[in-house]
């Protein structure tokens, strides 16, 4: 059973994280934040964080992978949000 558990687990990681890819890339190529919350951004950010310490905490390789990865993804969209926000007037 653990072979489906961690195939299921890796699967799931994969999915998720590859869920950003899109976003990530529309957003660094057209630099347009007009339609993304920063109040959601940043929560998403921290609760992905959250899930990498938990990873990390229990040792569990996918959970790590796919939380790293989001969390770069995740972290140039709020970084290009917050340079939106800063720069650009209303």
């Amino acid at each position: 059973m653990p072979f489906l558990t961690d195939t299921i687990g890796y699967l799931a990681a994969a999915l998720t994280t590859a869920a950003f890819i899109p976003q990530a890339i529309m957003t660094i190529r057209t630099r347009d934040t007009s339609s993304i919350s920063l109040s959601m951004c940043s929560l998403l950010n921290l609760g992905v964080l959250c899930w990498l310490v938990y990873g990390i905490l229990i040792d569990n390789t996918a959970i790590i992978l796919a939380n790293a990865i989001t969390f770069v993804l995740a972290a140039s969209i709020l970084a290009v949000k917050i340079y939106n926000s800063f720069t650009k007037s209303p």
